[in-house]
């Protein structure tokens, strides 16, 4: 088939990788505009677009896919399909309609749960023991239509965000190519989702990434790896933004006051609203990460001191 593939970060980078190396003929790739990026702003292509250059493939920017001169040439070109992975953009019906076998999405959940922007933080967040991803038809409802391919991915206790997704990206890449190879052999029958289970996954927000230690140990384990790579789990110290890598729970005999603070040789302990956790990795406010025991040593904690 001729395809059209839309995406933007590094996450949709195998997917594409996999559609070029394919029997399908990639005409065009989608992705959003050059954005500013680095301490001189300077504007950079997308990760999609930097490989489809490289390949020689035209690449379109549109500001907004609604845009009249977007959709021309969309329909100037006329792919059989457009396979999508994290475009960022909302396609509007008059794209929708161009492909003769649509836009299909590589979604990283087993729909219709975590529909949303963030699906693999909020699977992570929620304490899933199984995500996956999906291929699906996409319709104008948010991640609503019908499912083309399904496949499974156990969560590690360890696993963060970015750990998750790269293993999905992955895998993924594999799956949609196999979806768009069933399209074009016709042996592939969408299925609507089921109605129940849905669950949203809105992007996580740098407030949402705010470690409270009033809570849990295990719901601050679960915050912090879900939130990194990104937006990155933060607290404060000595009213200084302080950046915290994924924690170790400890023992629940192991308890101190809420963001207590207890340093040695080569342990930083915490304390929580149940048992204490270990930092791992901090990056204090303009500085470089580092493990937490090198930084205490730095800032030397009081007896009492707490972080938040």
């Amino acid at each position: 088939m001729r395809v059209v593939f839309a995406g933007t970060p590094e996450v949709a980078v195998p997917s594409l990788q996999a559609v070029l190396d394919s029997r399908h003929e990639v005409v065009a790739v989608l992705t959003r505009p050059d954005a500013p990026a680095g301490r001189g702003r300077r504007l950079v292509p997308s990760p999609v677009a930097a490989v489809g250059e490289a390949a020689g493939i035209e690449v379109l920017k549109p500001q907004r896919p609604r845009d009249r001169d977007f959709l021309a040439r969309l329909a100037e070109i006329a792919p059989d399909c457009c396979p999508v992975v994290a475009y960022g953009g909302l396609l509007p019906g008059a794209a929708l309609d161009i492909p003769r076998y649509g836009w299909v999405n590589l979604h990283f959940s087993l729909l219709p749960a975590w529909r949303g922007a963030a699906p693999v933080q909020h699977a992570v967040l929620a304490g899933d023991d199984v995500t996956g991803a999906c291929t699906f038809v996409i319709e104008e409802g948010l991640d609503t239509g019908p499912v083309l391919g399904v496949l499974t991915e156990p969560i590690r206790p360890t696993d963060t965000s970015g750990d998750l997704l790269a293993r999905l990206a992955a895998a993924g890449a594999g799956l949609l190519v196999a979806t768009l190879d069933g399209i074009e052999a016709g042996t592939l029958q969408p299925r609507p989702q089921p109605a129940d289970g849905v669950s949203h996954a809105p992007k996580l927000t740098v407030e949402d990434a705010r470690v409270d230690w009033t809570v849990p140990a295990q719901r601050v384990d679960r915050v912090v790896r879900a939130c990194t790579p990104a937006p990155g789990a933060w607290t404060t110290f000595r009213a200084e933004r302080l950046k915290v890598g994924p924690v170790t729970p400890l023992p629940a005999q192991d308890s101190l006051a809420p963001g207590e603070l207890v340093a040695d040789r080569s342990t930083v302990r915490v304390g929580t609203g149940s048992h204490a956790v270990a930092l791992g990795q901090v990056q204090p406010q303009g500085k470089r990460a580092m493990p937490a025991a090198d930084w205490a040593r730095g800032v030397r904690p009081r007896p009492g001191e707490r972080l938040g």
